[in-house]
């Protein structure tokens, strides 16, 4: 086979015309096999001489795209003394794969050493893995785009939904069978009038880079079903692929971008660029470990044997290597140009921006990012924590990022189930969180709102168990948080008791309501809108089954509940009052009489400093909607109604009396959460009338023009 020297970059498989060229970076290996296979697994093999910069390169004429492919790598096996983990017996992913073609099956030979050896994972084990590991697959980047433009929603304007594209369609009876769990069927009209009906702006999608199924999961006839175990950061997971495992998984995934865009919608992936699935020391030698471990991973400094683990997974990859910051650099920039993404939500992301040990907010990564002209203008989302120590960042992200507020999260369920805490954290959460954002420059849509995510209960489940069950993960209802931080009304799981079942679909309406009234970015979780319940399971990544899925039936059962929240998405869209662009000040500074803000006592009067830390349950808050800080089409600023917002979260009614005229001389009712009821209720309420609040409730005032 005739090989001529290629170039080194870029990494990866780059076909042309007449061929493709291959190149490998990896600092320590003493030599590099690339291996072709046919599609009987036959292999054919060929060493990549040439080196650049310690990218091993090479270019095939006559390779196309479908071509499936390797490598085995030749270098030091001394994973005690110098972290080096090389095994060519060990078939492996290229870290650069445009797409990949199967899954691991688990046997002895995936791993570089033997169960029984008495140095464990420190003796080599020389058995042939490729029967049994994915392969990489040569992939053709073209695809008609045609007139497609990225939405490009404005911050304050975005609405996310979290979903998964398997857990979303396979079970949707509008969606040919044969579409379901792929990223086809996500693009099918009838996925995408759901979105549209509740008028979110960006589908956030799960984990959609490679993963593997890990070996204890497939033991106990369980699947990773979340995704948080990567494998390749640049190809599409194969398995939510309708047209096969040959590439056909890119130009899907392309397909579905392009669909959502057509609709108005942006995409919005998960990635995970903290860690792989390959495990702690003990894990499978499948692409990084053989590749150049300790360039790869972050390896214990005088036991590099062991890996630093800032993720609870068992590894951390080594950001602090320029080679695996051009990698994660280079993934982020193919799927923002190539795969046209909106955005990127970072999982775990305070593990990118540990350069030594603490977190250090101008990591390089944070760097890179800040100057890339195409990643700097995209949505970028951290989840503001990892494991480690001092690993909880929640608003200390740069500023072009948003966060998952985790605390936004606790007090709003700290609130709806009755804690006595001050009033004053509320205020903040509700208002878009200044005191994590403001100072550092940043806008309310800084802050990610959610009450619910993929990890933890559903809606649903969190007004109905206080406790966790997770027996079905196989872990002794060890996993998973220990505390549910909302209230279930007293009775553990599902009930026929009409009062219990009321105030429960109460609860799920406060929080729909307050997620959605906040000032900062609303995230709903699919399923939610429809009741959907995981019975219990607050931990189900490894339930990919009914436990996990969506139940469409629920659709038709809950029809009042999604129908509140099409309407209060509608009502919100309505009202820039409730999505403003910048902070509240809490003084007149339009001119308006009154303040931009205000915050009632259930008597009527403005809240006192002591008042803040008394561990009141109720509150008027006041917004004035005249001048709006907002800039139209020309510059004018957009005028809005002003509304005034009762929160009761008392089990026991409480009477609010109406402020003075100055705010508003009248008022009529437009959501109330006790009777489902959001417009066109039509009570009118005077300025300084006792208005009656149902316990654990919401009620919105208009103010009357």
């Amino acid at each position: 086979m005739e090989l001529w020297p290629g170039k080194p970059f870029p990494l990866g498989a780059t076909p042309d015309t007449e061929g493709t060229n291959f190149a490998v970076f990896s600092e320590h290996a003493k030599a590099v096999e690339l291996c072709l296979f046919d599609e009987h697994g036959h292999q054919t093999s060929v060493e990549l001489a040439e080196t650049t910069a310690f990218v091993w390169h090479g270019y095939l004429p006559g390779i196309r795209p479908g071509q499936r492919y390797g490598f085995r790598i030749h270098g030091p096996f001394a994973p005690v003394d110098k972290g080096h983990r090389f095994n060519p017996s060990k078939l492996l992913i290229d870290p650069y794969a445009k797409a990949i073609d199967g899954n691991v099956e688990w046997s002895d030979e995936v791993f570089g050493y033997r169960f029984d050896d008495p140095k464990e994972d420190a003796g080599l084990f020389e058995r042939d893995s490729a029967p049994f590991v994915p392969k990489a697959v040569v992939v053709e980047g073209g695809f008609d785009w045609g007139d497609d433009l990225p939405p490009q929603v404005p911050w304050h304007e975005t609405v996310i939904y979290e979903t998964h594209v398997k857990g979303f369609t396979i079970q949707h009876p509008g969606i040919p069978e044969e579409l379901r769990g792929t990223y086809a069927g996500l693009a099918h009209p009838a996925a995408i009038e759901h979105f549209l009906l509740l008028g979110v702006t960006a589908v956030e999608l799960m984990p959609v880079h490679h993963f593997i199924h890990h070996k204890h999961l497939n033991e106990k006839g369980l699947r990773n079903y979340w995704g948080y175990d990567p494998i390749g950061y640049f190809a599409p997971h194969a398995d939510y692929s309708s047209s096969g495992y040959g590439g056909g998984q890119v130009s899907e995934f392309k397909q579905m971008v392009k669909a959502l865009h057509d609709a108005g919608l942006e995409v919005i992936i998960d990635v995970v660029y903290n860690h792989t699935g390959e495990g702690d020391h003990k894990g499978p030698t499948l692409c990084f470990r053989g590749t150049d471990n300790v360039s790869y991973y972050r390896v214990v400094e005088g036991s590099p044997r062991y890996y630093t683990d800032f993720t609870g997974t068992g590894n951390s990859l080594n950001v602090r290597h320029p080679q695996v910051l051009k990698l994660i650099m280079d993934s982020l920039r193919y799927w923002a140009t190539d795969m046209r993404v909106d955005g990127f939500r970072f999982d775990l992301a305070s593990t990118l921006a540990r350069e030594l040990f603490e977190v250090d907010r101008l990591a390089a990564f944070f760097d890179i990012i800040h100057q890339d002209p195409t990643l700097s203008d995209m949505k970028l989302i951290a989840e503001p924590w990892d494991l480690g120590e001092g690993g909880y960042q929640v608003g200390n992200f740069p500023s072009l990022w948003s966060e998952w507020n985790g605390k936004y999260r606790d007090t709003m369920r700290d609130f709806w189930r009755g804690e006595e805490h001050g009033l004053g954290e509320f205020a903040f959460r509700f208002t878009g969180s200044s005191d994590l954002y403001e100072g550092n420059g940043k806008a309310p849509y800084a802050s990610i709102n959610f009450v619910t995510s993929h990890d933890g209960f559903t809606l649903n489940d969190l007004v109905s168990y206080n406790q966790k069950h997770n027996d079905e993960n196989g872990e002794g209802n060890r996993d998973g948080e220990n505390h549910n931080r909302s209230w279930n009304c007293g009775v553990e799981g599902e009930t026929d008791d009409p009062k219990v079942r009321a105030l429960r679909e109460r609860q799920r309406r406060n929080f729909l309501v307050t997620l959605a009234l906040s000032q900062g970015v609303p995230m709903f979780v699919a399923g939610d809108e429809m009741g959907r319940t995981q019975h219990g399971n607050n931990n189900a990544y490894c339930q990919d089954n009914e436990v996990s899925w969506i139940d469409w039936s629920l659709r038709d059962e809950n029809l009042a509940l999604l129908g509140f929240m099409r309407r209060l998405m509608e009502f919100r869209a309505k009202h820039p009052v409730f999505r403003r662009r910048r902070w509240f000040h809490g003084r007149d500074i339009h001119g308006s009489g009154v303040s931009d803000i205000g915050w009632f006592h259930t008597d009527g009067h403005e809240m006192s400093d002591a008042e803040w830390h008394e561990g009141y349950r109720s509150i008027g808050i006041f917004l004035n909607g005249e001048k709006i800080p907002t800039p139209g089409p020309r510059g004018e600023r957009v005028v809005d109604d002003s509304f005034l917002l009762l929160f009761n979260a008392h089990s026991e009614s409480a009477t609010f009396v109406l402020p003075e005229a100055v705010y508003g001389e009248e008022w009529t009712a437009v959501i109330d959460t006790s009777e489902t009821m959001l417009e066109g209720g039509g009570r009118r309420h005077k300025a300084g009338e006792e208005v009656l609040t149902v316990g654990h409730s919401v009620l919105v005032l208009r103010k009357v023009a």
